[in-house]
């Protein structure tokens, strides 16, 4: 039987550098790893919101990216 385990978690913030010539949004991001696997999407949000506090930019979305290992 295959066993999934939680094996690095990570967030992406991605700021909204407003438009280019053609009119298309311009996002850039950042991501921060060792978050903690056991948080919640409440607390990545209000991290995430403390960090994006510190920049001139706004805010556009915040992203969780976990990866998980599968072994037999």
């Amino acid at each position: 039987m295959a066993v999934a385990s939680l094996s690095e978690s990570r967030i992406r913030l991605f700021y909204d550098y407003g438009l280019d010539q053609d009119g298309k949004q311009v996002l850039k991001s950042k991501s921060y790893n060792a978050v903690k696997e056991s948080a919640t999407a409440d607390q990545i949000l209000a991290t995430a919101e403390a960090i994006a506090a510190l920049s001139s930019v706004p805010l556009f979305s915040v992203e969780r990216n976990d990866t998980t290992d599968i072994t037999a």
